[in-house]
């Protein structure tokens, strides 16, 4: 049920599991004229020979080569085999002789990895800049009336000009590497092992990031607005985030920019560390740091306002019907899936905690399965108590408020800790607030479940290449949902704090092949590629539930650099090229999953 699905991706949202579709998106040579900034915005090609499946020709040598039947997809389950194409030109052969040689001649420089991850996360982060400023550009450049043009040209002044930047980055990035890794001859040797001074050289348009912290928000305002009022700008908001393309809401690329600040201050940070004084790349990293502290310091307190922003923009925009959940003050604080007992029985329900109101919803029987609003509680009524066994199920409590009474009950332990820490803290919050308001009902939107069901990978190819089927299966609301889990404010501010991409081994289920994968962690979810210059995932896992461990001796698994990702049932084996990136990879999806022991000890030697 909840193993790696694969639903086509929607939105690029797993249905629970990895979800996988048809995967490409084309350019034509023709682009659409734009009325905003640019008139060169690419177009996507229709393919009539597009296949519906896509190959991935990799095998490992010295491994047990895939079979004809190792499908990636199957239809009820994810196998963990590998992405079929027969008309795949470009696949390529990877052998576990070749990563050997590369881990051998490298993995003495932590410092080499950690460039690597420089390259890689800039190579997903010009793909993320691209989803604004080119595919979503050329959506609304289509429409020649009715668009909200003010709004669109703030946006896309913020966005030009950072992804010009960073395109021109991108390749001193890759060429410096090529020469690092012996693929180019151009530098000197002296030169070979020095990147400092490209990024001292890229922060000159950190004044460009000012100006994104400063109008990002009020982008954001202006956007929500005008979805609201504006019915075509509506529609064709709703219509690109159903293009596969655009893997995550759109909301979520357009606060890139400021994850990625993040992103270079931790990583700068960790080399200064590593290297010391005495590295010729030391001054230019010091330099390049200084630069940036005076931004990144201003980032917290930004993040978390348009974090909040974003949550309850999203929940509002996805129930129209009910006005009024955008409210100023008004905080979220958790979401999450309870038992709530009734006469029937305990039943599941959605319950969403705010700074003055606790919702709590049922999921509709239409076809968009929806949440529709049961009640609502404005928290300076509420009080909670524990009761334990009281009502025959462990992790139970009750919520009193006015003249209703909750009996409700959690998954586990931990669950039932962190919802009744939020709604004390929100109660006695409300209480001491005080501020009297009136609050209207509330709704949410949910999307059908896939945690059983795997993608109609047959589906036809020319009609579902662009646009998903289904809307958003694995935002965090619909995962929270179906795997009786919740989130919350803080999580979604530390999600949004870790950012990794780069290629990693996964292992078949019923072989000992591995397939090599481009991987990109956004959202509580891993989206996986056929390489790092697709425009669209191939499949997603969301992460929500499961546990990152290494593996058990029973595991037999004989390799280095191996990290297990488990829940329930449900079991996959993924391998990172060095020590370092295997760190990285554990911290980062631990930052989204169950966290175990091992997970923290390699956090706190990586920050000892």
């Amino acid at each position: 049920m909840d193993g790696l699905s694969s639903t086509p991706i929607h939105n690029g949202k797993a249905n629970g599991e990895i979800t996988s579709g048809d995967g490409k998106l084309g350019r034509s040579a023709n682009s659409t004229p734009s009325k905003y900034l640019s008139n060169n915005v690419p177009t996507r090609a229709t393919d009539t020979n597009h296949s519906d499946t896509i190959t991935l020709n990799n095998q490992i040598k010295n491994d047990t080569k895939v079979s004809p039947s190792d499908s990636f997809l199957s239809q009820n389950n994810f196998d963990g085999r590998s992405f079929t194409n027969n008309n795949s030109k470009n696949g390529s052969e990877i052998s576990v002789g070749e990563l050997e040689v590369k881990k051998k001649r490298y993995n003495a420089d932590k410092g080499y990895f950690m460039i690597k991850e420089l390259l890689s996360t800039e190579r997903t982060y010009t793909k993320n800049l691209d989803v604004i400023n080119k595919w979503f550009h050329e959506e609304v450049s289509k429409s020649e009336e009715d668009m909200p043009d003010d709004v669109l040209n703030g946006l896309f002044n913020l966005f030009d000009p950072l992804n010009a930047a960073h395109s021109q980055f991108l390749r001193d990035l890759e060429q410096r590497l090529a020469t690092w890794e012996g693929k180019s001859t151009i530098l000197h040797k002296r030169e070979i092992q020095k990147v400092g001074d490209i990024i001292l050289m890229h922060f000159n348009i950190l004044p460009l990031y000012v100006k994104f912290l400063d109008k990002h928000l009020l982008v954001l305002e202006r956007l929500d607005a005008a979805f609201r009022k504006n019915k075509k700008f509506e529609q064709v908001y709703r219509d690109f985030e159903l293009q596969r393309v655009c893997y995550l809401p759109l909301s979520s690329f357009i606060m890139k920019p400021l994850q990625k600040l993040l992103h270079y201050h931790s990583l700068l940070k960790r080399l200064i560390k590593h290297y010391g004084p005495d590295h010729l790349d030391y001054k230019d990293f010091s330099l390049a740091q200084k630069r940036l502290e005076p931004i990144v310091e201003n980032i917290p307190a930004a993040l978390k306002v348009s974090e909040n922003f974003i949550q309850l923009s999203e929940l509002q925009r996805d129930m129209p019907s009910f006005e009024g959940l955008v409210q100023g003050g008004r905080e979220f604080i958790r979401q999450g899936s309870l038992l709530k007992h009734s006469k029937k029985g305990f039943q599941q329900r959605m319950f969403f905690l705010f700074s003055d109101i606790l919702v709590y919803t049922n999921r509709s029987t239409t076809p968009t399965l929806q949440f529709k609003v049961n009640g609502q509680m404005p928290l300076r009524g509420v009080m909670i108590e524990e009761s334990d066994d009281k009502l025959g199920t462990n992790f139970s409590f009750t919520i009193y408020g006015g003249n209703r009474t909750l009996m409700v009950a959690a998954n586990s332990q931990d669950e039932k800790d962190k919802w009744l820490k939020d709604l004390y803290e929100a109660v006695q919050n409300a209480r001491e607030r005080n501020d009297g308001k009136t609050l209207q009902y509330l709704s949410l939107k949910s999307c059908s479940s896939s945690d059983e069901v795997m993608d109609q990978i047959g589906e036809d190819a020319n009609a579902n290449r662009n646009k998903n089927s289904q809307q958003r299966s694995n935002t965090t609301v619909h995962v929270c949902w179906h795997r009786n889990t919740s989130t919350s404010l803080r999580d979604h501010v530390r999600s949004f704090e870790n950012e990794l991409s780069g290629f990693l081994l996964r292992k078949f289920k019923n072989s000992n092949g591995w397939q090599k994968l481009w991987v990109v962690f956004a959202n509580f979810c891993l989206f996986f590629y056929k390489a790092y210059m697709d425009e669209s995932p191939l499949a997603s896992l969301p992460l929500l539930g499961y546990t990152v461990t290494v593996p058990d001796e029973e595991d037999d698994i004989r390799k280095d650099y191996v990290f297990k990702l488990q829940f329930k049932n449900h079991v996959y084996f993924f391998r990172a090229e060095s020590d370092y990136t295997f760190s990285r990879w554990m911290e980062i999806i631990g930052s989204a999953t169950k966290k175990s022991n091992r997970i923290t000890s390699l956090e706190e030697k990586d920050n000892s």
